[in-house]
């Protein structure tokens, strides 16, 4: 064999050492694959033999149990429906109240609880609206007014074989930014008139300063006449106040004029008589019952006696 021949074999072994580590990398690469289909292919059939699926889950209702004028109580209920054989938790609730576009509240609830087995439960979702930070924020937004909102959330459950996996929901509705009414004292009728006891009736105007219509079931209320306390009582009351509607009640009542003073005689005559009345209104309204303040301070009214008219008195 001529020395010529020698680098050939040498390059042939190489090619041939070459190609062994090619296949074993080749032969390796196809023995991972296939274990990740097996691994894959038995999840797979777990999957189908246990019963394993996604939960569904769906925004029920919401809620107003409390309003007032500082702030709404909302109540978001969730039902959500585990279809496996094992339970499940409920990683974090992420929810999002906006109102086109803007944000009004935002919140995390960890640890939410555990969806049964082959059950559902219903969530719900505490969400409190203060009224003075929405208005400081967006300036637009008006006492009174109706604003619209959507509720966003997200619920994380850690499902097992599947995994953790997120379900979104969302719901529009409608919240109300109340306003008190206005109150007027604008007149008081007297029935039967006695120094140690008059029985009047007081003639009350109500201004709904709302965009929505109130229903008044009860009236609390304590007046003073000429910076004399003449009492208060609550009462049972029926009527509807329109959305930015006036209502007139009818209150009667009974007084001593001899705890007066000086200003007995000032009503008498027909002059005007300062008073002032704070108390509240229980309404029902579409959105759930609400007591609202009613208030007056500085207000002049007039004494009206059987037999007069009102266009004497004016």
């Amino acid at each position: 064999m001529s020395s010529s021949d020698k680098p050939e074999v040498v390059e042939r072994d190489v090619k041939d050492e070459e190609k062994k580590d090619k296949d074993k990398e080749e032969g390796k690469g196809g023995f991972i694959e296939k274990v990740k289909d097996f691994i894959h292919d038995i999840g797979e059939k777990i999957e189908e033999a246990i019963g394993f699926g996604k939960p569904t889950a769906d925004v029920t209702g919401i809620h107003i149990p409390s309003i007032n004028l500082e702030k709404a109580e909302l109540v978001v209920d969730v039902l959500i429906k585990n279809p496996n054989p094992v339970p499940i938790p409920l990683v974090d609730i992420n929810y999002l109240i906006e109102s086109d576009g803007r944000k009004l509240v935002s919140g995390l609830i960890p640890d939410a609880g555990t969806i049964h087995a082959h059950g559902q439960e219903t969530v719900k979702i505490p969400v409190v609206l203060i009224y003075e930070d929405i208005k400081n924020t967006y300036h637009d937004i008006k006492p009174g007014s109706i604003v619209p909102y959507r509720v966003k959330v997200d619920l994380l459950v850690d499902v097992p074989v599947i995994g953790r996996i997120t379900i979104p929901l969302e719901k529009t509705g409608e919240i109300p930014i109340p306003y008190k009414p206005d109150v007027d004292l604008e007149k008081i009728h007297f029935e039967r008139f006695s120094f140690e006891e008059t029985v009047a009736v007081l003639h009350l105007k109500l201004e709904n300063k709302n965009d929505f219509d109130l229903g008044l079931t009860a009236l609390d209320y304590e007046i003073w006449l000429a910076g004399v306390s003449i009492g208060g009582a609550e009462l049972t009351k029926s009527a509807k106040i329109e959305k930015s509607g006036i209502t007139y009640i009818d209150i009667p009542f009974t007084f001593r004029p001899k705890d007066f003073g000086s200003a007995l005689w000032d009503m008498i005559r027909g002059k005007g008589t300062g008073y002032s009345i704070k108390g509240n209104i229980d309404a029902e309204t579409p959105f759930g019952a609400m007591k609202l303040p009613i208030s007056k301070e500085g207000g002049t009214t007039r004494l009206k006696k059987d037999g007069d008219d009102d266009d004497d008195e004016e």
